[in-house]
């Protein structure tokens, strides 16, 4: 059985007394929120914190309210059940409580939180082992080794970003509220990322996140949400595309984007999709032929590697089925598209 190493426990009720503890134990603190991750990367001998900062006490970061102007501002330890099953959410944002709702299993969405999907670590077939079987191999770039095991003479580390809230909150124009004790500042959801496996946040470890902003949406807006995984339940993506589409009074495509997620270190929004689907109207031949070709945009760029489970060319070969039903259920305004 794997056991949790010793550390201590801090539980403020308040942001300002959460940033000060980790100000003051530096990179000896964690955060944890709902634990779905940092405990068994904990168990794993993956993340070794002397200090544990938990946010579970701050009722300040578990609401979501609307603003005046239609910002929807969820706090980071608002569940990503509850972000699923919220009818502002789901009506403001459809896409954004389908990748939630696809998230894991039940259980885990019931612990687990908003803020910590977006700030979820990198993931690698060769990294999230035990520390035993990562000692065989001779461990890797990301922890303990200097060797990359999915491109050979790699120098920089490729673990996958395989956060399914990620892409959908780069296409609905999100920003990122974080505070420390320099005070807080806002980040568009865009440029949080850096392409570095090992750390691929711009986000300084003292800081925490404590909101997420979604901006009103265009009066047409439609979303949806596609995950490529094994089973129906609990595991990561092996592939994840968010599309969003705004349609116009008409009922045409005026605006268009699609962003995929477990490819790379970080979120990638596929260029030129707008170009071929604007001006099309969901539902036409029009639209299916528009649908079909960002999809064939999708597949030149989106690239997977061998640094999560599923094998590479299969995982790509995927994405042109995926990105097509995603865009052809956001037109439709139907649910998530996902693989059981």
């Amino acid at each position: 059985m794997l056991r949790l190493p010793g550390f201590k426990l801090e539980e403020p009720t308040d942001v300002s007394r959460a940033t000060e503890l980790l100000a003051e134990h530096g990179e000896k603190a964690m955060v944890v929120a709902g634990g779905t991750d940092l405990w068994p990367n904990m168990k794993h001998g993956l993340f070794e914190p002397e200090v544990v900062v938990s946010l579970n006490h701050i009722d300040a970061l578990r609401d979501i309210r609307t603003e005046p102007d239609g910002t929807l501002v969820i706090g980071a330890t608002v569940t990503l059940s509850e972000l699923a099953a919220d009818e502002r959410v789901r009506s403001r944002a459809p896409a954004l409580a389908q990748a939630a709702s696809l998230v894991a299993g039940p259980q885990l969405r019931a612990m687990g939180t908003a803020g910590g999907n977006v700030m979820l670590d990198t993931r690698c077939q060769w990294y999230n082992q035990t520390h035993f079987w990562r000692k065989s191999l001779g461990y890797c770039l990301k922890k303990d080794g200097s060797v990359c095991h999915v491109v050979a003479g790699g120098r920089k580390c490729v673990a996958a970003a395989s956060n399914d809230t990620a892409p959908v909150l780069m296409t609905l124009g999100a920003t990122l509220r974080f505070e420390s004790t320099s005070g807080a500042r806002e980040v568009p959801v865009d440029e949080l990322w850096k392409a570095d496996g090992i750390w691929n946040k711009k986000a300084e470890k003292g800081e925490i996140l404590t909101e997420i902003r979604v901006p009103a949406q265009a009066a047409g807006h439609h979303g949806a949400y596609g995950k490529l995984r094994d089973r129906g339940s609990i595991d990561y993506p092996l592939f994840g595309c968010a599309v969003r589409l705004d349609l116009d009074e008409a009922g045409a495509v005026e605006g268009a984007d699609v962003v995929c997620v477990a490819l790379v270190a970080r979120p990638l929004r596929i260029k030129r999709v707008g170009d071929v689907l604007i001006g099309t109207r969901p539902g036409s031949p029009e639209f299916e032929d528009a649908a079909r070709e960002a999809a064939d945009l999708a597949h030149s760029q989106a690239k997977p590697m061998d640094n999560i489970p599923g094998d590479a060319l299969y995982r790509r070969e995927m994405v042109p089925v995926y990105v097509r039903r995603t865009i052809v259920a956001a037109g439709a305004g139907e649910g998530p598209i996902h693989h059981v």
